[in-house]
């Protein structure tokens, strides 16, 4: 990401479908082809990890932080592989819905996944599963377990099992194996046709000159199969139950902070296992991405831990995290780890100047650099630097018409057209707003496809904070049109970002 770019924001569960949830199947290349018409380099998505009715389906929140999301899995291509029939999926496929219903879509493909799984079971010609499988061991086989088993035991979080599950007894496992065994082998095949089905959709973007930017959260869920069977890694009591919670203290927005409720990391453990699981974590999304954003970067220099029990995220406080081991170690294993840097928020000098040492580049939003500190706030483009990924807004933000109408003050709207030399139409704002960022100098610009279409806050992709309603926006298939890839490709090609 070291020249002038350009690309688009939309997670793969937005994409137009007929069964209920954007997938990984023709939508999915037919958006690659409209990012190349547009002269679009990059496809940013975030996280691909399974997500659950307990987190709301938030992708930041989930089980595994390796496996893929079986819901993305298209069954077009399940049944072009002759594992569905064509009556199955015509049988199932509704119309187009501009919001996921996630208990429906769950009922639906569960439905088609139990016939693909039969039909793969009595083929004789497995070794390509089998490799797979024999690749991804390390994560794969206790996945398969940790889910079949929370299946099998009301859902329950992983503390509060048998305790011979808890403290993964390896007797009992193994019984465990052989009771569940073909629901573990569904769900390990389950990730076989995730990550065929990916790396398809990856290879085509590839080589239709588009990238694609992955989303990796710092902390992992608690109640997930990365802490169950490494708890030594995370700030546990002597029960396994959480010691601390990962968050950030009150600020400018927050007068009680933000208690997210993930376990903190246990450094110490971490550096003496030489960084083990997270170096398997970053070459696991290194084949996965051309590129990755690591949400809250700045837990890697300091994180805020909140004693558990804590209702607020007031009474934290700050610990240092080894940043400049970790990142070295990291880098002589990958020398060249491209990764954008969440930076926003209360970001510190150190945290700048790591940053730079490592060349990492940070993030700017456009939404927020009309307040009262205009003209010298940072996310002005005229302040920017080319190391940099420039945004409209993200899947935390309002869409731009959004923030105009709903949260935008006079003062605001003032700077802005002071700021673009002149008054904005309504229908010509998000235009706007692309047109500032395309221009700037920094050497990444990305736009959430909210924005290209001109939507209004109904079409935010999560509030932060509100618990329910998020991720559930979709576009509509015909939403984006020529005359939209025309003046994309436009813009784009005069400010010299064409890929």
């Amino acid at each position: 990401m070291n020249k002038r770019g350009s690309g688009i924001l939309m997670h793969i569960t937005s994409l137009p479908s007929v069964f209920g949830i954007g997938d990984l199947g023709p939508e999915a290349f037919a958006f690659v082809d409209f990012l190349k018409k547009a002269k679009q380099r990059y496809w940013q998505v975030l996280p691909l990890n399974p997500t659950n009715d307990v987190n709301c389906h938030s992708p930041y929140s989930s089980v595994s932080a390796f496996a893929g999301n079986d819901l993305m899995i298209s069954p077009e291509f399940l049944c072009d592989e002759g594992l569905l029939s064509r009556s199955d999926i015509d049988d199932m496929a509704k119309k187009n819905t501009d919001r996921v219903d996630y208990a429906a879509v769950r009922a639906l493909k569960e439905s088609l996944f139990s016939t693909a799984y039969e039909n793969f079971s009595d083929r004789n010609d497995k070794n390509d599963y089998a490799a797979f499988c024999r690749i991804n061991s390390y994560w794969l086989d206790d996945y398969a377990l940790f889910i079949v088993f929370k299946k099998h035991g009301n859902h329950a979080v992983w503390s509060d099992w048998p305790e011979v599950i808890r403290d993964r007894d390896s007797s009992a496992l193994e019984a465990l194996r052989r009771e569940y065994h073909g629901c573990i082998e569904k769900e390990k095949f389950l990730q076989y046709i995730f990550s065929k089905q990916w790396h398809a959709l990856k290879n085509y973007a590839n080589k239709n000159g588009v990238s694609i930017i992955g989303d990796i959260p710092i902390y992992v869920t608690y109640d997930s199969v990365d802490v169950w069977t490494q708890p030594d890694l995370f700030k546990l009591t002597a029960e396994k139950k959480l010691a601390y919670l990962a968050g950030v203290p009150p600020d400018y927005f927050s007068k009680t902070g933000q208690l997210w409720g993930n376990p903190v990391y246990n450094w110490d453990a971490l550096r003496q296992e030489g960084y083990a699981w997270w170096m398997r974590r970053i070459e696991h999304n290194m084949s996965l991405f051309d590129c990755v954003r690591i949400d809250h970067f700045r837990g890697f220099v300091d994180y805020w831990q909140v004693p558990a029990g804590q209702t607020t995220a007031m009474n934290g406080s700050w610990q240092k995290a080894p940043a400049q081991d970790f990142f070295q170690t990291l880098l002589a294993r990958f020398p060249s780890l491209p990764i954008i840097a969440e930076d926003l928020g209360i970001i510190t000098d150190e945290v700048r100047t790591f940053m730079h040492h490592f060349s990492f580049p940070g993030m700017k939003i456009l939404l927020f650099a009309f307040g009262e500190d205009f003209p010298a706030h940072p996310y002005l483009p005229h302040n920017y630097h080319h190391n940099c990924v420039a945004y409209t807004g993200t899947h935390d933000n309002n869409t731009v018409k959004g923030w105009f109408k709903t949260e935008a003050s006079e003062k605001d709207k003032e700077r802005l057209y002071d700021y673009a030399g002149h008054k904005i139409s309504a229908q010509q704002l998000h235009w706007e707003f692309i047109r500032i960022a395309l221009s700037s100098v920094a050497n990444t610009v990305i736009t959430p496809i909210q924005d290209v279409l001109g939507l209004s806050e109904k079409s935010r992709m999560n509030i932060p904070g509100v618990a329910s309603g998020n991720w559930q926006w979709r576009l509509m298939p015909g939403a984006v049109t020529d005359e939209m890839i025309e003046k994309l490709s436009a813009m784009t090609r005069r400010y010299n970002r064409a890929g």
